[in-house]
């Protein structure tokens, strides 16, 4: 079985985030998988390759067009794209897929599967067109990206445009590989998929964490740890954050926008917080859960959010999380009394704040028990097996 990854991007464009991440450290679990799994002979081995642009915001990579590499193990191609946008539209890379998907069809007949990752840009969208017409599966890991949120943010015409023409087609005929609930939700109120796999994703974490603090100082400090974009609901935290009556800090730690920075550095100072909100701006992998570690609470009160790699990454820490409803792993974090979800209102963050703030035995409860319980559901191995036997059950049905 071959598994052949379709992707506008991927590491080292850190630029990108979470999505760009999440999809190599899938690509590197699968991979040790195979590895681990050499011996077995009652089932075909699995192959796993990346196709991918040079980019890296609005410059590109420094990797030749075409050349493979071999990132952390896994094959990786990159190629050029004549776009520096969020198009990223590259004939380069569309036609090697044509020639790379009849070949393999070839050699391997029923064998492959072209798993896509995101939507709304041409890479992805004319991808599956192509294995589409080359009637090859499809799995379709949507990244967040195939929301009513989504549709009516950003080139809401443009985007309806390509929903009308083919993209509503084109979704009726993935396999949807949803990392939440709330993603399967989000996917089911735009179309109905060939079939449903819901697996969380593969979040690498260091062997050694840092070590969370007894929570215990009059100080409630506070973390925002994540890409600076509308979406996010920042300005939201901010006004619950305008009505709480305790004290508290706000480190706000990512990039983003520089417009949509500025607005929310207006919106601060017209609240009159300035002295207690901080930027710290990116965090490197070894800063960042030693950020985390620091705080007593990470907040995403985000509009919408497919999962949230973060929550995962804070909790390994033993830090507890602030989330909305709208969080994918909001319902992971209830369930398991890891922490507080509110609905997307400013009056009930401020009040989940409050709750959060003087519920102190409750959070080192949290700090205690996360740990071991995020080692446990998030082991790579046991996700990377969910997958492969997901895409058993898509190659098993009928195209």
């Amino acid at each position: 079985m071959k598994v052949l990854h379709l992707t506008p991007a991927y590491k080292p464009a850190f630029i990108y985030g979470g999505p760009t991440m999440s999809v190599a450290r899938l690509c590197e679990g699968l991979q040790q998988y195979q590895e681990y799994n050499t011996d077995n002979q009652t089932t075909s081995p699995l192959e796993i390759e990346v196709f991918c642009t040079r980019a890296n915001g609005h410059t590109e990579l420094a990797f030749r067009n075409g050349d493979a590499q071999n990132i952390d193990g896994v094959k990786v191609t990159y190629f050029n794209r004549l776009t520096k946008d969020h198009t990223h539209f590259s004939p380069a890379l569309l036609w090697a897929l044509w020639k790379k998907i009849k070949t393999d069809k070839a050699q391997n007949p029923g064998q492959l599967i072209i798993h896509i990752h995101s939507w709304w840009n041409l890479v992805v969208i004319f991808g599956a067109l192509i294995a589409k017409l080359q009637n090859v599966p499809i799995a379709l890991s949507p990244r967040g990206m195939i929301t009513s949120y989504t549709q009516t943010n950003k080139n809401s015409l443009a985007k309806t445009f390509i929903h009308k023409l083919f993209g509503k087609y084109l979704l009726k005929n993935v396999h949807l590989m949803a990392t939440s609930k709330q993603e399967v939700n989000d996917y089911t109120k735009v179309c109905q998929p060939k079939s449903i796999h819901v697996i969380p994703n593969i979040v690498e974490l260091p062997s050694l964490l840092p070590q969370k603090s007894t929570i215990d100082g009059p100080l409630f400090k506070l973390l925002f740890l994540s890409r600076v974009e509308e979406k996010k609901g920042l300005n939201l935290l901010l006004e619950a954050l305008a009505k709480v009556e305790f004290s508290w800090s706000l480190s706000i730690a990512g990039t983003g926008s520089e417009i949509y920075i500025n607005q929310l550095k207006s919106q601060i100072k017209e609240l009159g917080l300035y002295t207690k909100v901080h930027w710290l701006g990116h965090q490197t992998n070894e800063q960042k859960y030693q950020t985390i570690a620091a705080h007593d609470l990470l907040c995403l009160t985000s509009y919408n959010e497919n999962f949230a790699n973060v929550v995962i990454e804070s909790l390994a820490v033993g830090t507890p999380v602030l989330l909305s409803e709208q969080v994918g792993l909001a319902d992971y974090v209830e369930k398991n009394e890891l922490g507080f979800v509110c609905k997307l209102d400013v009056d009930a963050i401020s009040e989940s704040l409050t709750q959060a703030f003087e519920n102190k035995t409750i959070r080192n409860q949290i700090s205690q028990k996360s740990p071991n319980l995020i080692k446990q559901d998030f082991e790579i191995s046991t996700l990377a097996a969910q997958y492969v036997q997901a895409y058993r059950k898509i190659l098993a049905q009928p195209q």
